[in-house]
């Protein structure tokens, strides 16, 4: 359970300037869209892009199969959107250099990370967009999401935004044989928000908000891609809805 201490702690507020990053954020994009899916990756194009809020604060929710699914779902919207990663990311090649470009938001994994959070609260709370991916590592079918989708979303009020990934298993990579087979597709499904009342938000509480949500994202997916989600008989909407 979140004690006050802990959330008055969380709340403190975090300036964010988006404009003061546009400019490289979008020059960024230019290098994804004319080098990274003309040499490194093949692109297969977004649908659903009615989904995305023209303005406003949302939280973007993806599943994570290769290293390159965040570059490809952020430069496949219309809005510049803000990554939450691991943060060893910081230190790959070349992908590390441009996390630090961008200002993806690093999260220590290991423990509940108040500054990743006041960050991500940050940007929400200045209108604009966060992308996570809820299981917190690489899977090639989802795995059991963690709980800070549904916290994030509850406390800013933003709606969800489930975006489906395929085919980007292999990439990114300069082998001509890949590039025979399927390339990355993108897929955005119906926004939605966690209902929530007085209660405290517990782990039982964020646990069935968190699960609810990941059953949204694996109705877009192909079966084999659902993981722990494949039984969609279980999926209930008793915490969201679809706006």
């Amino acid at each position: 359970m979140i004690s006050v201490q802990s959330e008055n702690q969380i709340f403190h507020k975090v300036e964010y300037d988006h404009q003061a990053l546009e400019s490289t954020r979008w020059k960024i994009r230019w290098m994804i869209k004319h080098i990274g899916f003309r040499l490194l990756a093949k692109y297969e194009g977004v649908e659903g892009l009615d989904n995305f809020p023209a303005d406003g604060p949302a939280i973007v929710m993806i599943n994570h199969i290769a290293l390159i699914d965040p570059a490809v779902v952020l430069s496949s919207l219309p809005r510049n959107v803000v990554p939450m990663a691991k943060i060893e990311v910081y230190r790959y090649p070349v992908f590390g250099y441009f996390a630090k470009l961008w200002q993806v938001i690093p999260v220590r994994r290991q423990e509940f990370d108040r500054q990743a959070v006041r960050r991500a609260l940050g940007v929400l709370m200045a209108g604009e967009c966060i992308l996570m991916a809820p299981e917190g590592t690489r899977n090639p079918a989802l795995q059991q999401g963690k709980e800070g989708i549904a916290y994030l979303g509850v406390k800013s009020g933003a709606p969800v935004i489930p975006v489906a990934i395929t085919g980007s298993k292999g990439f990114p990579t300069l082998n001509p044989l890949r590039w025979l087979r399927t390339g990355v597709s993108v897929k955005l499904g119906r926004a939605f928000r966690f209902r929530t009342g007085d209660e405290r938000l517990d782990h039982e509480a964020l646990r069935l908000m968190t699960d609810e949500a990941m059953y949204v994202l694996a109705e877009l997916l192909p079966e084999d891609q659902r993981g722990v989600y494949s039984d969609l008989s279980k999926a209930t909407t008793q915490t969201i809805e679809f706006v």
